[in-house]
């Protein structure tokens, strides 16, 4: 698979390839730390909307370029709305958030999520849901929400929930950070690969699954 280069360009925030069977799409929005705007939203439920219907595909990966996996929602850009007196662009952000949070919760294709470096709130959202999420040692996960005021939203409270003990009461009232083994030992991940030898791999779906 061809390295992905990062472009500026508000039509390029998600980056599609085509590998086989497989379709791999990628949160281009390093600057920013791949944080979700409206556009990659609706980008990234139209692609999963359309994807479903495709029989030839049978894989799906999202990752993210740069240092994050994807650091949560742009809450800044819903604020400057909200004080321009703009509230509805919010509220159709965050739903439009919420349905693609369902969608891949009740996907019919397997998601596998590369979740090397930040994974917080609204990345949370479009990778814990996915079936496959593979950890590394530069993973950091949180819901940082509740530090501004916010509860764990993007089905936060399915799946912390699950954590053994108290653990998830306690990550999402605190927003504490879990590193990448943490993350697996939890559950939040279901894999842990190092972040060397999963750059140095290809990603392919051929009968199996193979990084």
């Amino acid at each position: 698979m061809a390295p992905v280069t990062p472009t500026s360009s508000e039509t390029d925030l998600i980056l599609v390839e085509e590998k086989s069977s497989a379709r791999v799409w990628v949160l281009n929005r390093p600057k920013q730390l791949n944080a979700l705007n409206f556009p990659m939203v609706s980008r990234l439920l139209d692609l999963f909307l359309e994807t479903e219907k495709d029989l030839s595909v049978k894989l799906i990966v999202l990752k993210g370029i740069g240092r994050a996996f994807c650091a949560g929602g742009d809450v800044a850009n819903v604020v400057r709305d909200i004080s321009q007196g703009n509230w509805r662009l919010g509220a159709h952000f965050f739903r439009t958030e919420f349905t693609l949070n369902y969608l891949i919760a009740t996907y019919s294709k397997p998601q596998v999520s590369i979740l090397n470096g930040i994974v917080m709130g609204g990345g949370a959202g479009v990778s814990i849901h996915g079936r496959f999420r593979v950890a590394t040692e530069n993973s950091v996960f949180a819901m940082p929400e509740t530090a501004l005021g916010l509860f764990p939203d993007i089905g936060a409270s399915y799946f912390l929930s699950k954590l053994p003990g108290f653990l998830g009461e306690y990550v999402g009232l605190t927003g504490a950070r879990l590193d990448g083994a943490e993350m697996l030992a939890t559950g939040l991940a279901t894999h842990f690969v190092p972040a060397q030898a999963r750059l140095s791999a290809n990603i392919y779906c051929n009968e199996k699954l193979v990084f």
